[in-house]
This record gives structure tokens, C-alpha cells and sequence, in this order.
């Protein structure tokens, strides 16, 4: 099955992004930020209509882990997740993410 045939059937955009965090940022070690970071993301769990799943999960030292945040995301069409994207509250965490993060990977896929 190739892109164009998976995305006929599509129930949903997945929406992903992992954060690699810096060890120290705006004033603050890496354990304090994944905190803040995930209290950020998930104030954004409700902002438009269409947001189907919405998980926030943090890196767990005894685990295999090669991010420190990650967003896992379902939104109902690109519609939905394109209103996300441009929400003023989701704009607003923006300039404190940047802050943190060292790297960023985000991909969207139909499911």
C-alpha cells in the first residue's frame, strides 16, 4: 500500500512530535522543563473541536528513550489539526518550548 492508497481509508491524522530538551533553560534543569512542558501541551488537549487523542508522555530513565517529551496526537480531519496549530493558546507555549528544546522531530501520518 503506498501513501496515496493508506490515506483513501483514513480514520484520523495522527499528529506526533518528540522534543529533545537542553540540560539547563530558562533558569531551569531538564527535569523541571519536561515538567512544565507537559503541564503546556496538555492545557492544549481541548482547544478545537476535531482533537481525538491527545497524550503528553515524558522520558522515563529506565526505559529505552531517545526523547525527553513527546506528543502523540489524533485529530478527526487537517481541518482540525490545521485549527490547532494556529489556536492563540497553542501559539503562546511556542516561545517556551523553543527555549527548552535542543531538537524537535514531528511527523503527521493518516490512520
Amino acid at each position: 500500500m503506498n501513501a496515496m492508497t493508506s490515506s483513501l481509508g483514513q480514520s484520523g491524522l495522527r499528529h506526533i512530535v518528540m522534543w529533545t530538551l537542553k540540560d539547563e533553560a530558562e533558569g531551569q534543569n531538564k527535569a523541571h522543563n519536561m515538567l512544565k512542558a507537559r503541564e503546556l501541551l496538555m492545557g492544549c488537549a481541548n482547544l478545537v473541536p476535531g482533537i481525538e487523542l491527545f497524550e503528553v508522555g515524558l522520558k522515563t530513565d529506565a526505559l529505552d528513550c531517545t526523547c525527553d517529551v513527546i506528543l502523540n496526537s489524533t485529530f478527526k480531519d487537517a481541518q482540525a489539526l490545521a485549527a490547532y496549530q494556529v489556536h492563540p493558546d497553542h501559539l503562546a507555549i511556542k516561545p517556551f518550548m523553543k527555549a527548552i528544546v535542543a531538537e524537535r522531530q514531528c511527523m503527521d501520518f493518516w490512520i
